[in-house]
C-alpha cells in the first residue's frame, strides 16, 4: 500500500487552489478563501510545512507542521506542532495519516527532541486520539484548553473543536 501513497510539500499556487477547491467541495464548514494561499506563503517563509497526501495519484488530504505554535506551552518550549490533519473520508483507514506523521516526525527530529499536537475531546476525534496514543503521543501534563487557554476548574466551556488536550512525543525514544 505504501507505493500507492505519495506525499509532497505544498509549493505552488496551483496546489493551494486545488486544496482550496477540494475542501470547499467536501466540507460545508469550509469556505473557499485565502487559507491555503496563506499556508503557501508561510511555507515559503519557513514558518510551516504543509504536506499533501495523494492516494493512487488522487488528492487524499493534507496536514501542517507549525514551527511556532499558537499554544503557549509549545511556543515557549520550541515544540513544533502537527496541526489540522485532514484525510478525506473516502481515504481514511489506508495509513495516509500515519505516513504524514512519519514525515513530520522525521522533519521535526532534525531540530527538536519533541513534537506535539492538539486533539479534540469529543467522539468525532476518537479515531485520532487512538492513533496519536498508539504512536507514542502522551498528554503534556497541562490539562485541557479552550482556544489555547487552560480550562479553569469549575468554569464552563463549550465542547467544540476549540476544546483540546495537547500531546507530545519524545522523538529520541
Amino acid at each position: 500500500m505504501n507505493g500507492t501513497i505519495r506525499i509532497t510539500k505544498l509549493s505552488t499556487t496551483e496546489e493551494a487552489q486545488i486544496l482550496n477547491a477540494a475542501f470547499a467541495e467536501r466540507y460545508p464548514w469550509y469556505t473557499e478563501g485565502e487559507y491555503f494561499f496563506n499556508c503557501l506563503e508561510e511555507n515559503r517563509e519557513g514558518q510551516r510545512i504543509t504536506l499533501i497526501a495523494y492516494y493512487k495519484e488522487c488528492l487524499a488530504g493534507c496536514c501542517h507542521l507549525l514551527y511556532e505554535s499558537k499554544y503557549p506551552y509549545f511556543r515557549d518550549h520550541q515544540i513544533p506542532e502537527i496541526n489540522d490533519l485532514n484525510v478525506f473520508p473516502e481515504y481514511r483507514r489506508m495509513k495516509i495519516a500515519s505516513r504524514l506523521f512519519d514525515e513530520f516526525e522525521q522533519i521535526a527530529s532534525d531540530t527538536s527532541r519533541y513534537i506535539g499536537l492538539g486533539v479534540g475531546l469529543y467522539k468525532d476525534y476518537g479515531n485520532a486520539q487512538r492513533m496519536y496514543m498508539s504512536r507514542g503521543y502522551i498528554a503534556d501534563g497541562n490539562g485541557i484548553t479552550y482556544e489555547n487557554v487552560p480550562v479553569v476548574p469549575g468554569r464552563s466551556v463549550v465542547v467544540d473543536d476549540e476544546l483540546l488536550i495537547y500531546l507530545v512525543k519524545d522523538l529520541q525514544k
